[in-house]
């Protein structure tokens, strides 16, 4: 196969025909931005140029199929989540005697703010538990919080949430509303990841894992992109069996 920069000035028309005599050969002949996106699992976007953005515009068939699907698998999974959810609480009561859940405002579908409902993994003293990005190691964080994030069961009230109509299983994380304003003034196109529910798992989770900084957060958006672009029942399922891998590994957790 060739790949190719199929937009570069310097594809002069000499070039531009041996591509398609390639073709003629049944020689494939591959855009460079296909097989950077193929590789990597990330769609980069800095400007607004060949009706990008419009070409990932998720598919609203699959969005209504998916929620009627995540509902019912949430609903028939409610044997096995049940009971340790009630020994998860029951585990973080006793260890400080704090509150067992904790609510927070994220940004949500479309921009919108709701309030997420998480197990509570940190410390109940709100003089040392700010709204601070999680960093390796973090001494807020309890020693039963530190099981439940790796293993993500800190997740699980979440559930709430998607049966609302709030958030998928699958989806771009949702952020604290503080920080995304400021990744949409650091990051470009940021806001466009709300085009689709944010998720209790996703592609950039199960790929790259918790982000810190600017620089982390831009590759984590460009995974959200490439899974927004490739919306699809097929992808989900993928990210599924990566989830298990990533809850049996810990892969991301802080």
């Amino acid at each position: 196969a060739i790949v190719a920069d199929l937009h570069a000035p310097a594809l002069t028309r000499e070039w531009q025909k041996f591509l398609a005599d390639c073709t003629l050969r049944h020689l494939p002949v591959y855009n460079i931005r296909q097989v950077e996106e193929a590789l990597t699992g990330r769609v980069k976007i800095h400007h607004m140029y060949e009706n990008n953005l419009g070409s990932l515009l998720p598919n609203p068939t699959y969005m209504a199929v998916k929620y009627l699907m995540e509902v019912t698998l949430i609903l028939l999974s409610l044997p096995a989540v049940l009971p340790i959810m009630v020994l998860t609480a029951l585990a973080i009561k006793l260890e400080d005697g704090g509150p067992v859940f904790y609510n927070q405002e994220r940004v949500g579908y479309r921009g919108n703010p709701f309030r997420m409902f998480k197990f509570r993994s940190m410390t109940h003293d709100r003089s040392i538990n700010q709204e601070t990005t999680t960093q390796h190691n973090d001494t807020r964080v309890t020693r039963i919080g530190r099981f439940i994030r790796k293993v993500r069961i800190d997740e699980l009230p979440q559930f709430l949430n998607v049966v609302l109509g709030q958030m998928s299983l699958i989806g771009p994380r949702a952020e604290y509303k503080k920080f995304a304003d400021e990744l949409e003034q650091q990051v470009p196109f940021y806001q466009y990841r709300h085009i689709v529910k944010p998720g209790i798992t996703g592609w950039a989770q199960v790929r790259h894992g918790y982000a810190t900084g600017a620089d982390e957060t831009q590759i984590k958006i460009e995974h959200d992109f490439y899974y927004i672009k490739n919306f699809s029942f097929a992808l989900d399922i993928l990210i599924v069996f990566l989830t298990i891998r990533t809850m049996m590994t810990g892969f991301g957790a802080r």
